[in-house]
């Protein structure tokens, strides 16, 4: 019954990722010398579970590979002898952190995007100022043409009340 629940109730998969209390993990390693079946399921999980992770793995920047690199050569970073080389269950108290882990900080401030993004930021500019200076062509032409309008209506007005002060009728 316990095995049962231990399968069903996820605390196989929180033990592989050491979230579980103490009380719950030395429950789990008892259970796990004891029942071959367990044992099992643990390795299978736990097959799985690395699977998953390798497929949605993110790289990281070369930045970071670099730094790594440039610290084992310089010795600060060493293989760990054969019987260190234990598993160790992560420790996610509060604290101080821990000087296992590699401080990389990242010196590269450009921001890489496709190589097609370029060309087509281009296009879009070269286009924003062929409409803006299309644009300004035709304000301004229909502005002239307003003004010329303005400028005909007023001499055809001119024109007609000088034709009205006539006194000779133009038909007879």
């Amino acid at each position: 019954m316990k095995t049962y629940q231990y399968l069903t109730d996820g605390i196989l998969e929180s033990y592989l990722l050491g979230l579980v209390s103490e009380e719950q993990q030395k429950d789990v390693d008892h259970l796990l010398e004891t029942d071959p079946e367990l044992q099992l399921q643990l390795s299978d999980l736990e097959q799985d579970l690395e699977d998953h992770f390798m497929r949605h793995a993110v790289p990281p920047p070369p930045a970071v590979r670099n730094a790594v690199l440039e610290r084992i050569s310089e010795g600060e970073i060493q293989k760990r002898p054969r019987e260190q080389q234990s598993y160790q269950r992560p420790n996610f108290t509060e604290g101080p952190p821990r000087s296992d882990y590699v401080n990389v900080e990242v010196d590269d401030t450009h921001i890489r995007v496709h190589k097609y993004w370029r060309p087509a930021f281009i296009a879009v500019f070269v286009l924003s100022k062929v409409f803006l200076i299309a644009g300004l062509y035709y304000y301004f032409k229909a502005d002239s043409m307003a003004a010329e309008i303005a400028r005909l209506k007023a001499a055809a007005e001119q024109t007609s009340t000088m034709s009205g002060n006539r006194t000779t009728p133009v038909n007879p």
